[in-house]
């Protein structure tokens, strides 16, 4: 099952998966990381830029973009990763990718993404958030297990929740390219970070709930290799977060691991 560490806030949890990213860097210079967008992974990033690492051969690939928006849009996932992960991190921009931006046709974009992350050698860590409906990436309710990168439409729940980042959510668009829950299970390692109580629900589901489409976030629990970092009030509704808290107090320390 999933290694669930409840912390005291995002800073810490952005610590610990900062750390993640590090040693996997330090190993593999040239790692592939899966790169979330929005606020959740802000404290990894920040974390991680105070390492003093050298990441400029680190490539990235973007879980998701919206369909209709300039990609010189301020909010278009391109500028979003630009801003908060490439400038923070010293990525090289090059080696950073995000879905459809290799100005083909849209019918294909989703292919010809899941070609490139195969040719890069696929994703060693991605990083995930969860939104309030249990989407990853933006893999809405009903989204097949098994699916792929694709455009799929934005439910009326997420555009309100994007909204924040618009003027109004009219300016919010209705559909995107993400890469599928698949596509994220092929990563050979996860780390899902969830704040807050509107969270709560979707963690629940994600961690101890049955798998299904209906919360397409519990597809972590098919992985054999998933870390979920999440503060006190994200954490309130799971039912083994005394067990997980214990777990974490008497973790065995591997040398090498």
């Amino acid at each position: 099952m999933a290694e669930v560490v409840i912390v005291r806030d995002a800073e810490e949890a952005g610590a610990l998966a900062a750390d993640a990213i590090e040693g996997l860097v330090r190993a593999k210079p040239d790692a592939v990381l899966g790169l979330a967008t929005g606020s959740t992974p802000l404290t990894t990033w920040r974390s991680l830029a105070r390492r003093g690492l050298d990441l400029s051969r680190v490539r990235g690939f973007a879980l998701d973009e919206y369909v209709g928006l300039p990609r010189e849009h301020p909010e278009s996932y391109r500028s979003v990763i630009l801003r908060e992960v490439v400038d923070v991190l010293g990525l090289d921009p090059l080696l950073v990718r995000v879905p459809g931006d290799d100005g083909g046709p849209l019918t294909t974009a989703g292919r010809r993404y899941e070609d490139a992350i195969a040719a890069a050698g696929g994703v060693d860590l991605q990083i995930l958030g969860i939104g309030r409906t249990g989407h990853i990436g933006f893999n809405e309710p009903g989204s097949s297990l098994a699916s792929r990168t694709r455009i799929k439409t934005l439910a009326a729940r997420t555009r309100e929740d994007n909204a924040r980042f618009f003027s109004s959510i009219d300016e919010v668009p209705r559909h995107c390219i993400t890469q599928g829950l698949g596509t994220i299970l092929e990563a050979r390692r996860l780390v899902l970070l969830a704040f807050g109580e509107g969270k709560a629900e979707a963690v629940a589901g994600a961690v101890e709930g049955p798998v299904t489409t209906s919360c397409p976030g519990s597809v972590i629990q098919l992985h054999p290799d998933v870390l979920v970092l999440v503060d006190e009030a994200a954490a309130s509704r799971l039912a083994n977060a005394d067990y997980y808290r214990y777990a974490w107090d008497h973790r065995l320390e591997v040398a090498g691991a």
